[in-house]
């Protein structure tokens, strides 16, 4: 399926001011080591990571900030901001000491206090960062370079969620930025990170750039996924916002831009078969996701939703989408990733024959279904949603649902699942660092009204998770993720429709290029 965009006159005038800047500057791309050029996924619109959770604007704060902990290569949470820390016997007061000599992007020192504001902030945002805040007791500086976390009640994983990896992350920012109400957005972008954004170049819908930070002091050790040393080989890192994809593919393959964040699924044979390109794969890659709504019927009772998880044929929804084989993880049954330090089977045996359709439709009849309307949200764009609703449109048509598919642009679809009424199947995707536990999956929470859009409801998941963040022992967790998935297979707060790769484009004459599934351009070197 190829994907190809539905135009508006302010996208025109995008696409004219985006090529407008490449005609007047992106030749010197192919020739100036010092300034990477890059395609984003998106355009960058809200600079504030930890308000929005949103993927570009989780890209930009990597560019800007740094974190206390980062995950590595083999998904090890290691001492980032943080040069040591320790735990008391009860595990009840965790102390954290920063590295020496951090400054902020404006020179001035890197403070506890301001690390104790940025937590604070982070936590009152975020899905993991609710659950790490409910179980703090105290946050405080010690000192200039050290504070601590007193717990209130257990919690297994402080580490993982200080280095939680995706959104929202939890960056470090001046207190006096991270004072700003978790609600509102900030306005003051001094950063702790490898680089500076420069908001006077800032062309919303065309054009941002990022210089190298000098006040930056990275760890004095090899870059290793998302953790090690941030080393800045560039001097300028330059977003270039091409909308239209047949453009971007030109101004790549022409050497005009070094990196091309997310090229369509349909793009990625040609370019493996280039020589000058070369692709950067997320090890984890990408989970995609049915979710009804819980609150209306049929999908308000257990046995529906079970249907519509016998429903999905994984390969179908994939390459729909566009996906080459190769790119496809082999049917994945796994809530937490397969692949991921929480992939299990437990609770899955029953789909382990992939779809049946006629087991379906007999759940649906047991469920109660008479032919009432199921109202699917069906986008234009983006090309994998866009897919994936006509998939499930056509498979439930096949075991005699009465279906109503609702086309719309994708904002209109964002209000429109905020609605409790009004529709019963949307999808969706999310990258691998955020599903691989029932801490971070936002998804998988059964909290009701707290529930993202969809809205599960189940008091037995939600104590399964509060058990599971409260666990330290390894052994004891692996335990209780069998028994979470095991009760979502129940509950089914949404069905996976297959986990997939989406890589990275490159040219050939870059090198140290991360496979860490965010475009990072600390460690980047450009022949």
């Amino acid at each position: 399926m190829r994907y190809r965009p539905h135009f508006t006159n302010r996208l025109l005038t995008s696409i004219v001011l985006a090529v407008a800047t490449m005609g007047a500057g992106m030749a010197q791309a192919a020739t100036d080591p010092k300034t990477i050029h890059m395609i984003p996924q998106g355009d960058l619109k809200i600079l504030d990571p930890i308000q929005n959770p949103s993927y570009i604007t989780r890209n930009h704060g990597y560019m800007v900030y740094d974190t206390l902990f980062a995950q590595n290569s083999k998904g090890e949470v290691k001492p980032q901001m943080v040069d040591a820390y320790e735990v008391s016997a009860d595990k009840k007061v965790w102390t954290f000491t920063l590295r020496a000599g951090l400054k902020w992007s404006d020179g001035t020192p890197v403070t506890a206090a301001d690390c104790v504001a940025s937590i604070k902030r982070w936590a009152a945002r975020d899905v993991s960062g609710r659950l790490l805040g409910a179980a703090i007791g105290e946050l405080k500086a010690v000192d200039a370079s050290t504070f601590t976390i007193t717990l209130a009640k257990p919690f297994g994983p402080v580490i993982e969620m200080l280095g939680k990896p995706s959104s929202n992350v939890p960056f470090m920012m001046p207190e006096r930025v991270a004072k700003t109400e978790a609600t509102e957005q900030i306005k003051d972008t001094t950063g702790s990170g490898p680089f500076i954004f420069k908001k006077d170049e800032w062309v919303p819908g065309s054009k941002v750039v990022y210089v190298k930070n000098p006040h930056y002091v990275p760890r004095n050790e090899p870059a290793d996924g998302l953790a090690g040393g941030k080393v800045v080989h560039v001097e300028r890192v330059e977003w270039n916002f091409i909308p239209d994809q047949n453009t971007a593919l030109s101004a790549f393959k022409g050497g005009e831009m070094d990196v091309y964040e997310l090229p369509p699924a349909d793009f990625l044979d040609p370019l493996t078969k280039d020589a000058n390109v070369k692709l950067a794969v997320d090890p984890l890659g990408n989970q995609g996701w049915l979710r009804p709504n819980h609150q209306l019927p049929p999908f308000n009772h257990p046995k529906a939703r079970q249907a519509l998880t016998y429903l999905v044929n994984q390969d179908e929804y994939l390459a729909a989408a566009g996906f080459p084989a190769k790119y496809r993880h082999p049917t994945c049954l796994a809530y937490f990733m397969c692949g991921s330090v929480n992939d299990t089977q437990a609770g899955a045996q029953a789909y382990q024959g992939g779809q049946n359709l006629e087991k379906a439709k007999q759940l649906l009849k047991e469920a109660g279904y008479k032919g009432e309307k199921v109202v699917v949200l069906a986008p234009s764009e983006p090309p994998i949603q866009a897919a994936a609703a006509l998939v499930t449109i056509q498979n439930l048509k096949k075991i005699g649902v009465n279906v109503e598919a609702q086309a719309m642009d994708w904002g209109t679809l964002q209000a429109r699942r905020a609605k409790k009424d009004g529709w019963n199947i949307f999808h969706t995707y999310s990258v691998g660092a955020d599903v691989y536990s029932p801490a971070v999956n936002a998804y998988a929470q059964a909290s009701c009204e707290a529930a993202p859009s969809g809205w599960p409801c189940d008091a037995e998941l939600e104590k399964l998770r509060a058990d599971w963040v409260a666990e330290s022992d390894p052994a004891a967790r692996k335990q209780l993720t069998d028994a979470i998935q095991t009760r979502m297979y129940e509950v089914v707060p949404y069905v996976n429709f297959g986990q997939f790769f989406q890589p990275m484009a490159y040219r050939s004459n870059l090198s140290g290029v991360l496979n860490v599934g965010i475009p990072v351009m600390w460690n980047v070197e450009k022949k």
